[in-house]
C-alpha cells in the first residue's frame, strides 16, 4: 500500500529566516499544551540544530519524550524531520516518516512555508487511519504556528 503524502501550506508575514527560526526554535510556544505524546503537558518542544539532533518535547519535572531527529537542517530554507511515533503515538526508532517543511521568499512578501509528511504507509496497518487523523490536524498546528509568526517580535 501507498499512501500518497500529505501537504499542506500556511503563508506568515515574515521573512524564510524569521519563519525558519520561529517553527524550529519555538515550536514548544506555538504548539497547544495537552496536544503532544508526552505523560505530561510540554513546557518546551526542542528540534536540536543540526543533522542526527534530537526532536522531542520536556515537561515540568524535565522528562523527555522523543518525537524524532532532525535528517536535514538548511536554514533559512529547508528542515527535514523523522516522525518516529508509531501507531500508538509513542517513540519508535525503528521507524522513519518523513516531515519536510520549506520556507521560501513570496514576490508580495512574506514566506510561504509548505508541510509535507511523507512514508506514511510505513506506519502498518493503521496507516490509512493515521495518516487521515495527520492529514486533519496538521492544517492546525501551521495556523497556531501562523499565529505566532504574524505577532512575534
Amino acid at each position: 500500500m501507498t499512501i500518497a503524502p500529505l501537504v499542506r501550506t500556511v503563508t506568515v508575514k515574515t521573512t524564510p529566516a524569521r519563519a525558519f527560526a520561529l517553527f524550529t526554535g519555538r515550536m514548544g510556544q506555538w504548539w497547544p499544551k495537552g496536544k503532544t505524546v508526552g505523560a505530561q503537558p510540554h513546557v518546551d518542544i526542542v528540534i536540536e540544530p543540526r543533522p542526527d539532533g534530537r526532536w522531542f518535547e520536556r515537561d515540568a519535572d524535565g522528562a523527555e519524550t522523543l518525537w524524532g531527529k532532525v535528517l536535514a537542517w538548511e536554514p533559512p530554507g529547508r528542515v527535514l524531520l523523522a516522525w518516529q511515533l508509531n501507531a500508538q503515538w509513542t517513540y519508535d526508532p525503528d521507524l522513519v516518516t518523513e516531515l519536510e517543511l520549506t520556507f521560501a521568499a513570496r514576490p508580495e512578501g512574506g514566506t510561504q512555508v509548505i508541510l509535507e509528511h511523507r512514508n506514511l504507509e510505513r506506519l502498518g496497518d493503521s496507516a490509512a487511519l493515521l495518516a487521515e487523523q495527520l492529514g486533519n490536524g496538521w492544517p492546525g498546528r501551521l495556523r497556531d504556528f501562523a499565529d505566532l509568526a504574524d505577532t512575534a517580535d
